[in-house]
C-alpha cells in the first residue's frame, strides 16, 4: 500500500519525521502521494543534494521573505535556510516556521518537516538537543532501518552509538537484535523523545526486504503497538506492486455488545451457560486471548449481573442507559469510550461464545495487510461476525439510528471478506431452540 494510506493521511496535515534509515526518502515519498502542493522543510539540516528531490527549492531567512517569495504552482516545494559549511542547508524555526505553518493551515496544504539528522545510518539515538519537533504537528513518524539488525553497534550502523548503547544497556560492538531495537524505539529518551502531547505517533520500520526482515518487523510491531498508534513495515528501496508499505500494525480494540433485553428468549442471553461460564465471560476471555486491547463491554438490560460476572477480567464495562432504543446506541456508547487515537475496533456479540481466538486473529492479520475500512468473515456464503472497523468508518457508525447494526454502513465503504469454513461460527441465540443447537454443535450432549 501507499505510505499515505499506511499513515492514514489525506492531505492538509503537519507531519514531522525523525529517526534514521530512510527518513528523507520517506518524507519525499509521502509528498509525492499527497495532493499538491506539499511544502517541505527541516528544523535541523538537509544535504544540499537532497534539495534536488523537490520540484522547487526556496531559501529564506525571515517570515517576510517566505511571504514574499513562496510559489506553489508545482507539486513539492522545499523551504530551507541558506547553505552553511559541509554543503548543508540550514533549518527553519521560530517565527519563520510558524508563518509557514499558518500559511498551510489557511490553505489546507500538507507540511512535512524533517526534525533531526542521522548521517545516512540505518539507526540512531537522539542527542540532547534532538529532535526539534514543533508543538503543533499533527503526527510524528519515527523511522528505523531494519537493515541495522544483526550488525555490530558501531558508528557505521548507528548515528551516536554511545547514546544508543546507554539506552539499550549494551556495549559498543555488541550485535543489535530485535529486543534491543524495541527497547530503544520504545524509550522516551529514544524513539519517543520529544513527541508533543496530542500528536499521533507512528513508527515506520523501513528496509523490510525478505521474509526474515518482515518477521523481525512483525515482532517489533507487536511490542510497540502501545506507545505508537500504528507501526508500518515496508521498504522504500524495494516496494511492492502497490506501494512501499507491506503491512500496518496497531492495537485493535474490542467492543462486546451485551446490552440487549433478550425479549424473544425470555432470559438474559449474556448470562447463559457456556461450559460453566456465562456467555459474556466466554466472549470476553476469547477477545483477550486473541489480543484485542482495550476491551469494552457495553451493558444495558441486567447490567448489574453482567458487570458482576465480568468483575475479575481486565475489561471495562460501559453502561448504555439508552439500550432499549436499539443496537446502534450500544455501538456508539462503545465508540465514545475508545482512546483518542484508537485506530480500529472489532465488534463482538455476547450471544456468540463459540467464536474462536483464531478467527479474531485472522481478521486482524488480514486487516494489517489490506487496511480496507471494514474486514468481516464470510461463513458459508453469508456475512458473519465479528467485524473489524477501521477508524475511517467511525463517523458513519455514529450516525446510524435505532436497531441498526454495523452492517448498515457496509454499502458506504469497501469491505474485505475473509472466507471462513466453520459454519458453526455463524450461529447465534435468539430463542430456546438456538441454545440447544449451539451447545449441541460444540459439546457432547450425551
Amino acid at each position: 500500500m501507499k505510505l499515505a494510506q499506511g499513515l492514514k493521511l489525506s492531505g492538509g496535515e503537519a507531519v514531522a519525521f525523525v529517526g534514521a534509515g530512510g527518513k528523507t526518502s520517506a518524507m519525499f515519498a509521502l509528498a509525492d502521494e499527497l495532493p499538491p502542493p506539499v511544502l517541505l522543510t527541516t528544523t535541523t539540516h538537509l544535504g544540499v543534494w537532497q534539495a534536488q528531490m523537490a520540484d522547487r527549492h526556496h531559501v529564506i531567512t525571515s517570515p517576510e521573505a517566505f511571504q514574499d517569495s513562496i510559489d506553489v504552482d508545482v507539486k513539492t516545494v522545499l523551504i530551507t535556510g541558506p547553505v552553511e559549511g559541509n554543503e548543508r542547508l540550514t533549518g527553519l524555526g521560530g517565527p519563520t516556521l510558524q508563518a509557514i505553518h499558518e500559511y498551510c493551515t489557511i490553505y489546507d496544504f500538507s507540511l512535512l518537516i524533517e526534525a533531526d539528522g542521522a548521517r545516512q545510518r540505518p539507526l540512531k539515538a537522539p542527542a540532547d538537543y534532538e529532535p526539534v519537533i514543533p508543538a503543533w504537528v499533527d503526527r510524528v513518524v519515527v523511522i528505523a532501518g531494519l537493515g541495522g539488525l544483526g550488525r555490530s553497534l558501531d558508528a557505521d550502523t548507528v548515528h551516536r552509538p554511545e547514546t544508543f548503547a546507554n539506552l539499550a544497556d549494551i556495549q559498543l560492538g555488541d550485535d543489535i537484535h530485535v529486543d534491543i531495537l524495541v527497547k530503544v524505539l520504545g524509550s522516551t529518551l529514544g524513539g519517543l523523545k520529544g513527541i508533543p502531547e496530542g500528536a499521533a505517533r507512528s513508527l515506520f520500520l523501513n528496509q523490510a526486504e525478505g521474509e526474515v526482515r518482515m518477521a523481525q518487523g512483525a515482532r517489533i510491531a507487536r511490542e510497540l503497538c502501545d506507545p505508537y498508534d500504528r507501526v508500518l513495515i515496508g521498504s522504500l528501496q524495494h516496494p511492492g506492486h502497490d506501494g512501499p508499505i507491506f503491512s500496518v500494525h496497531s492495537r485493535a480494540a474490542g467492543i462486546i455488545l451485551a446490552a440487549g433485553g433478550s425479549e424473544r428468549l425470555g432470559q438474559p442471553k449474556q448470562l447463559l451457560d457456556w461450559g460453566g461460564k456465562p456467555f459474556v465471560v466466554q466472549v470476553a476471555e476469547t477477545a483477550l486471548n486473541a489480543g484485542l486491547m482495550p476491551i469494552y463491554v457495553v451493558t444495558g438490560s441486567d447490567h448489574v449481573q453482567v458487570e458482576d460476572a465480568l468483575e475479575s477480567l481486565p475489561v471495562e464495562c460501559v453502561y448504555n442507559p439508552n439500550w432499549a432504543e436499539g443496537q446502534s446506541t450500544s455501538m456508539q456508547a462503545g465508540l465514545d469510550a475508545l482512546p483518542q487515537h484508537c485506530d480500529r475496533v472489532m465488534y463482538l456479540l455476547s450471544d456468540q461464545p463459540q467464536i474462536s481466538p483464531l478467527l479474531i486473529r485472522q481478521l486482524i492479520e488480514r486487516h494489517n495487510v489490506q487496511r480496507t475500512p471494514i474486514t468481516a468473515p464470510m461463513v458459508g456464503g453469508r456475512r458473519g461476525n465479528p467485524v473489524l472497523f477501521g477508524r475511517e468508518t467511525f463517523k458513519a457508525l455514529k450516525q446510524i439510528h435505532g436497531d441498526q447494526g454495523g452492517r448498515s454502513v457496509f454499502s458506504k465503504f469497501k469491505v474485505d471478506y475473509l472466507t471462513w469454513t466453520d459454519r458453526r461460527d455463524a450461529m447465534d441465540v435468539d430463542q430456546e431452540g438456538d441454545i440447544v443447537l449451539l451447545r449441541g454443535a460444540f459439546f457432547d450432549q450425551a
